[in-house]
């Protein structure tokens, strides 16, 4: 993995312009923020590598990839349908309150034109397209002999239009290098793997349409930290607080936001916000996420295992060929999903838990939580595994390697605190969800007629 640089950037992509500062707020967009908020050098240079990996962190010379599998989110996206309409009813509420002083934020949204239509609904923007363009580049710029000429290139990808287009994106990125047959192009379509969360009954019924399953984003809404905010948004606007709630004001946050990440502004939208008013939004954001995707309830991450399981079934295939001296029928698998593809197989393995839970009542005290969405699951957000084959290696037990990576950064595992594990150490941690996490029993609804809550 040699930092650097991923070759010359591609022509159409060259007019990608500096962005501009959200007056300090861009840190705190949880799941709508950019890539480049987890890799800020790429706002210089999209195609750079970053700083070189620390020398402990690098593999021996003896050591050659075998097999990578990313898992993906796709990348910059449009605002859903509802986003949509519920910024479409407070643009025209503002554009109707006609205050008897002067107030400089409605005026200044008096010019703002509403520019999105419904009919955008959640689909990849031109931004998530270079998204994906470049993190092909970076990608076979780090591991040139996975993605070699000739080498067999497996991509799949949600049902969703956004995550298909971000899969042909990808491709594309890596232009004609790839000398791949036309019937690998193609993107297959996998929901059982990367929309896992709507074939589990239990999920669908106890958690994703169970009201009482997000009390603790419900109860912050309602809460002081979240009133203090909608004050001063009101006021802001002149408007009567009671003419606001905290979902129009988190669309209000969001269009800031999308702003930034689709068009490269500053919108008027983020002059309504202090930064620590973003800090308070974001707590919002990651609180659903925690509890709906996260470490709330186990079955967010159970969920997961199916996936998990499927990623560990092919590291497997792999050292078998390996030590058959096989060729690796499949050394690069990416797959596109979305942040609820990525957020609860990160959380099934432990990554970034907190001691204390993510509640309504200790926003001081999760001030420096390590469960941040939009560090975790920004855009175009990537999970990857590197298998590793070692020569000259003291046992049989080290000749076969694991690195992980989460947005180009190497993860320290948990069993070692180290960047590098043997394949062995690490099915050996993870031998529990290996072995005894079924997904069909997982995600079977409880028998019994008990409450949502009792069963949670």
């Amino acid at each position: 993995m040699a930092p650097g640089r991923a070759g010359a950037a591609l022509p159409s992509l060259a007019l990608l312009l500096l962005p501009l500062a959200s007056a300090g707020l861009s840190g705190y967009f949880g799941t709508k923020s950019r890539y480049e908020e987890v890799n800020p050098h790429l706002l210089r240079d999209p195609l750079s590598l970053g700083p070189p990996a620390a020398a402990g962190s690098r593999l021996p010379a003896s050591c050659a990839p075998l097999q990578l599998r990313a898992v993906l989110r796709h990348g910059t996206r449009y605002p859903t349908a509802g986003q949509i309409r519920r910024l479409g009813q407070l643009h025209a509420r503002l554009l109707l309150h006609r205050p008897a002083v002067a107030c400089p934020a409605a005026a200044a949204f008096a010019g703002w034109q509403m520019w999105y239509e419904e009919s955008l609904d959640g689909r990849l923007a031109p931004q998530g397209r270079r998204d994906m363009e470049y993190l092909a580049r970076r990608l076979a710029a780090r591991f040139p002999a996975l993605f070699a000429p000739r080498r067999r290139l497996v991509l799949a990808s949600s049902s969703k239009h956004r995550c298909l287009q971000s899969g042909a994106a990808f491709r594309r990125g890596l232009g004609p290098s790839l000398s791949l047959d036309s019937d690998e192009v193609e993107v297959e379509v996998n929901d059982s793997l990367m929309r896992f969360f709507d074939h589990c009954a239990k999920f669908v019924a106890l958690v994703e349409e169970n009201d009482a399953a997000m009390c603790q984003v419900d109860a912050f809404k309602e809460g002081p930290e979240m009133r203090k905010v909608l004050e001063k948004v009101a006021s802001a606007l002149c408007l009567p607080v009671e003419e606001l709630n905290a979902d129009l004001v988190q669309v209000a946050f969001l269009t800031c936001s999308y702003e930034l990440a689709i068009k490269n502004v500053t919108s008027p939208w983020c002059s309504l916000f202090s930064e620590e008013d973003a800090k308070v939004l974001e707590y919002l954001n990651d609180l659903k996420q925690y509890w709906k995707r996260g470490y709330g309830y186990d079955i967010n991450s159970r969920s997961s295992c199916i996936l998990f399981q499927d990623i560990f079934q092919h590291l497997d295939k792999a050292v078998e060929e390996s030590k058959s001296s096989k060729p690796i029928s499949s050394p690069l698998i990416v797959q596109v999903g979305h942040a609820e593809t990525l957020q609860p197989l990160l959380a099934l393995m432990g990554f970034f838990k907190d001691d204390e839970p993510l509640r309504a009542n200790n926003y001081v005290r999760q001030m420096h939580r390590k469960f941040r969405s939009g560090r975790i699951v920004p855009y175009a957000a990537n999970l990857v595994f590197v298998l590793y084959h070692c020569d000259q290696v003291k046992t049989s037990k080290e000749e076969y390697q694991v690195q992980m990576l989460l947005n180009e950064k190497l993860m320290l595992f948990h069993h070692s605190n180290d960047t590098i594990s043997t394949y062995a150490d690490l099915k050996d941690y993870y031998k529990d969800i290996l072995e005894n996490c079924h997904f069909k029993e997982e995600c079977e609804l409880p028998k019994l007629n008990v409450t949502a809550v009792d069963e949670l």
